[in-house]
Parts: C-alpha cells; structure tokens; sequence
C-alpha cells in the first residue's frame, strides 16, 4: 500500500505550471529585445556559442528536480505488515468505588476526586505493565478493558464518576468478580496479574471475602486501599447532605478490617490513604518485585520511508542543472547534441 504521510505538501506542485509560464514569458521578452538588433538567423550566425536547447533543458532539471523535492517533503511511504512484538510486565485491574459514600468530603475536595487524580497520575508512571478499570457501586462496571495504552486509560479515568452506575450500593465482591474474569487470555499468567482495589470499605451487598479466596486459589492478588476516615464525613450530593429513614445524617466511615482481610487472603497488602498519598506509589513498588510475564502482542510496522530516493534523485539532478552551462563547450561541440545540423 502507498500513501504520501505529508500530502498537504502536494499544492506545492502547482507552482511548476508557473514556472512553466514564467520561462515561456522570458523567453518570448528575450526574442523580442533580439529582434531589435537584426534578423533572427543572422543573429544566430553571429553568437554560434549561444544553445538555446541547453537553456530549455537547464529549466526541464530544474522543474524535474523540484518536483522531487515536493515529493519527498510529502513523504512516500510504501505499505505495512504486522510485527510481533514482545515484552514483559504485569496486568493490572484498578477496581474503583464510585458509589455515592466516595463523595464524602474528609479528602478534598472529595474521596473521588482525589482517587481519579492518582490513578492519572499512575499511569503516566507506567510503561510496559497494562492496566483495566473496573467501577462499582451496586452493581460492577468494566470502564476499560486490559490495555497498554496509558493515554486512553488516562481519559477513560477521567470520566469516572457516580453516574456511570445505575444501581447505588457498595457491592466488593461483585466488583472483584467482574475484575477477575475482565483478565483476558490463559490462567496460567495469573502470577503476573494484580487487583487494586479503592474503596471506603463499607459493603453492603456480599460477601467479598469468599471472592477474594477463589482469587488467592487462582494466583492473583489483590491489593486494597481504604479512602477514608475511621471517623467518617457526611455525604453531600447537590448542596444537601444525605440522610437515612430516620432524619439522621448519613456518615461514611473507613471500614478498614474488611480490606485488611481481602489483602491478606490474596497475599497482597493494605494500604490507607492519607491526605498527602492515595498508596498508589506504595502498591506499586510492592507490584514492581512480582513475577513478570512475557507478553506477545502483534502491531503494524510504521511505513516504510521512500523520500530519501526522491532527494537523491533531485540532487543529481541539481547537479547536473549546475554543470550544465548556457553556453556550448568547445571541446563538446563536435558531437552537437544541442542543436541541428
């Protein structure tokens, strides 16, 4: 397949026509002022070293060689095949509470907000790992499957929020569920497969231990951060702050036994977030000493470039523009190339 990677650089081929009609001008401008002084072939007679052919050829190199030179600024490229790649590194599956208890205000300017701003700020420290997102409330969600392309992830985890989940709650074990099998390909690469997991800890839906086992029996382990503050913080969704059956305020604490737990049975660890780090960075330096898997992935090969014959050419040609002079040489003129017998 061919294609030009600069095409825009192709109006500059319009100016050849110009030069084109510029020379024509010229030249006529320049038969006229000869006129002047005599009859054509007379004139002719008396300059014989003069060769008009050499002129029109000089301009022909010329116009090829630019023509050539706007080629190659278009860049030519010929075709692309599929290249095996391979690398090593770790999947990482972010399972991220959105549920309305994240919007409780002992971080600011939220437990959210501050979640989405260190997950960005992960990615942009990742390289050959792939990462997934998975949000929850009441029921789970798979924002982003598995994939090494950190600046879709970024946008992706831009975009988390409460509404992105229908049905409010705070169901961990469904979540870890959905991030488990959001793993593609074959179980055995499980060593190399992580789940972090962000909540406040307050599950009100399952039983999230008894997931966390069959993690550990596959080999994959979770890693949790609990958001939050033991002491808790109301909730506040559009200026009014939410409240049970009774009146009361609504207060979400950090339930930091449960995550605990869920770290433990998978091997992985607990961290709680304070107000200066999520734990983000912990997690991964404890994730950097894991087993990699080597991972094989097919991509297109860029283009292959072309311009560099284009320049060749065109520079022959200017050189030999260069060379060729307006005037018949002397020691050339037996062989009259440029003019009739």
């Amino acid at each position: 397949m061919f294609r030009f990677a600069n095409p825009q650089y192709l109006w500059l081929l319009a100016a050849v026509p110009a030069f084109v009609l510029l020379f024509w001008m010229a030249a006529r401008n320049r038969r006229r002022r000869l006129a002047r002084f005599g009859c054509e072939e007379t004139i002719r007679e008396l300059m014989p070293e003069v060769s008009q052919g050499r002129i029109v050829l000089k301009f022909i190199v010329f116009c090829s060689a630019f023509s050539l030179l706007v080629l190659a600024a278009a860049q030519p490229q010929f075709g692309s095949k599929l290249r095996e790649e391979r690398s090593q590194g770790i999947e990482m599956m972010l399972v991220v509470d959105v549920s309305n208890s994240m919007l409780a205000e002992d971080f600011e300017p939220n437990r959210l907000e501050r979640t989405k701003y260190a997950i960005g700020k992960l990615f942009e420290g990742l390289q050959q790992d792939r990462v997934g997102l998975v949000v929850f409330a009441g029921e789970p969600k798979v924002q982003l499957p598995i994939t090494s392309d950190y600046r879709m992830a970024k946008a992706f985890a831009r975009r988390i929020d409460p509404s992105l989940v229908s049905v409010q709650g705070t169901a961990v074990g469904k979540a870890l569920e959905q991030a488990l099998l959001a793993f593609p390909g074959d179980d055995g690469e499980a060593h190399s497969r992580v789940v972090v997991l962000i909540t406040d800890g307050e599950n009100h839906e399952d039983d999230a231990l008894a997931v966390a086992r069959r993690a550990a029996e596959a080999g994959v382990r979770i890693y949790t951060i609990g958001i939050g503050t033991p002491e808790g913080a109301p909730i506040e969704i559009d200026g009014e702050f939410i409240r049970d059956e009774k009146g009361d305020m609504v207060v979400s604490k950090l339930n930091e036994e449960m995550l605990s737990q869920i770290a433990d049975l998978t091997g992985g660890a607990y961290v709680r977030a304070t107000k200066q780090s999520i734990g983000l960075d912990e997690i991964v330096k404890s994730i950097a000493a894991m087993e990699q898997s080597e991972r094989a992935a097919l991509r297109f090969e860029e283009y292959d470039e072309q311009y560099q014959w284009f320049v060749a050419v065109a520079l022959l040609l200017l050189l030999g523009e260069f060379l060729l002079f307006d005037r018949r040489n002397p020691l050339l003129a037996r062989f009259n190339i440029f003019r009739e017998k």
